[in-house]
């Protein structure tokens, strides 16, 4: 699947080589399909503006959805104006894509659902399709909070989040720096580590069990931190240094152990003032290599301390924003992404990065240009399996970079059978929970560092319903799908 999908993707690349020269004449009107939009009239009969007729078949290839395979149409989010020029512009140069997917399909009729998600926030989707806005009208799907964008948009990477509580942060303040810090939580994917930690005249760990250490960014990890973001509260005086050179220290540590990303490195500062800039610890920790991006967030309207923020992050090859209201939370906690993905741009980096399976939930009513992309079906990926190797009690199975079952026998995405309701972390199922035979996690190691060959190792088994339990010698043999082994580079 992948390799029909490249040569598309190279087509793709080629086709904006300059693309901070290219800009819309707004002397003209242009319109595109916006798949909210399109089909819907006015009271008087007359096709909404961004709405015109968009034709809609249904196809059996597509879950019999009615859609268009002749034309794209983009999805901008609820909270981001239609006809922002930034947004009409991405939409205008993407328009080429429409060439690209259709050749890709033509050239490959397995492929389903194309797209191409923008550093901006639009969301340009093949075949083109009618989207719902929920029951308050909303859609709150943002590409840029997708995995499979963040993990393409940069590479992995530790990050220490410093929330300031202290007693000027009272109020609204705390609010909107609570809500940039679970912003921030929505753009880390499974190749990334974190922790919390909110300071005032002393440090506190989000979750205390977890001081001096990172973990892993995935879902379950993130709503734990989510829950305990509430229990902060704002009282007496910020100390800074104290937070920066435990910040410093996590870091440092954690990357001698060789658990974390082993790339970038950050950390995040949200505050609302500080009154040095610091200097001195930076030259400590971090200069003159700065291999730890400073990004710092200005908390409120006020911009009595913002000089010294924006030095904090300018001199350690970060990035200064301020935010104001909890309605500038989103796209400014997005700057950071920007930064991050430099050297990718930079190095002119176009990975193949396959992301965890996920199940369709398609309903039927220097400057990142963005990312695109294809959903390949699990099935497909089953195809490069050589079946003829194993036994007549064998079975085959297919983890992620990260240890997470792609496709298993014995894993059940839902919680009935026949039922649609899947479970929450369906996708984010360890192996080592399924086969549990394998208590030193050593196939689950071998096969997360790409480790190929045949080995076997002695299991317990019962036998007789149960009655009786006997030593068995148990044989895996690992292998990379030749059209699968793409890894991504470090930046």
């Amino acid at each position: 699947m992948a390799h029909g999908l490249c040569p598309g993707l190279s087509e793709f690349t080629a086709l904006f080589p300059k693309p901070h020269v290219m800009f819309v004449d707004f002397v003209f009107q242009y319109e595109y399909f916006n798949a909210v939009l399109i089909n819907e009239r006015d009271k008087d009969g007359n096709f909404l503006e961004l709405g015109k007729e968009f034709i809609l078949a249904p196809n059996d290839h597509f879950n019999n959805l009615p859609v268009n395979i002749s034309l794209s149409d983009v999805q901008v989010p609820t909270n981001m104006y239609n006809k922002d020029p930034a947004i009409v512009n991405g939409v205008y140069w993407s328009e080429s894509l429409n060439k690209v997917f259709v050749d890709n399909f033509d050239r490959d009729p397995s492929l389903i659902w194309q797209y191409f998600g923008s550093a901006k926030g639009f969301f340009r989707q093949y075949p083109g399709i009618k989207w719902e806005p929920d029951e308050n009208g909303v859609i709150a799907f943002d590409c840029r909070n997708r995995k499979w964008y963040i993990q393409a948009a940069t590479s992995p990477k530790d990050v220490v989040i410093l929330v300031d509580v202290s007693g000027s942060m009272k109020g609204l303040r705390l609010t909107i720096a609570k809500q940039t810090v679970s912003s921030i939580l929505d753009t880390l994917g499974d190749d990334d580590f974190f922790n919390i930690i909110a300071y005032n005249e002393e440090l506190h760990y989000v979750e205390p069990c977890l001081n001096g250490t990172l973990v892993q960014a995935d879902r379950t990890n993130k709503e734990h931190f989510r829950e305990h973001l509430d229990k902060l509260f704002a009282k007496g005086i910020g100390m800074l240094d104290i937070a920066l050179n435990e910040a410093f220290n996590i870091l440092s540590d954690f990357n001698h152990t060789g658990q974390g990303s082993i790339c970038s490195q950050a950390i995040m500062l949200i505050t609302d003032g500080a009154v040095d800039t610091y200097d001195t610890i930076f030259a400590k920790y971090n200069w003159p290599d700065r291999k730890v991006r400073i990004f710092t967030y200005l908390i409120g309207r006020e911009a009595a301390f913002a000089d010294n923020l924006k030095w904090m992050a300018c001199a350690n090859k970060g990035f200064f924003t301020q935010i104001s209201t909890l309605a500038d939370v989103q796209e400014n906690v997005m700057e950071y992404l920007h930064v991050l993905s430099r050297p990718k741009v930079i190095d002119q980096e176009h990975d193949v990065v396959w992301t965890e399976a996920y199940i369709d939930s398609t309903r039927s009513k220097g400057i990142l240009l963005g990312v695109v992309g294809t959903d390949v079906p699990v099935k497909e990926l089953l195809k490069t399996i050589p079946k003829y190797k194993l036994g007549i009690h064998g079975y085959a199975f297919a983890i992620t970079n990260n240890g997470y079952i792609l496709t298993h026998p014995e894993l059940r995405l839902l919680y009935e059978e026949g039922k649609k309701r899947r479970k929450p972390n369906y996708s984010s199922v360890d192996l080592s929970e399924v086969e549990w035979e394998d208590r030193d996690d050593v196939l689950r190691n071998a096969m997360v560092n790409r480790k190929t060959g045949k080995f076997s190792m002695e299991v317990k088994k019962t036998v007789d319903k149960g009655f009786r339990c006997g030593a068995l010698q148990r044989s895996w043999e690992i292998f990379l799908p030749r059209e699968c082994n793409h890894r991504r580079r470090p930046a």
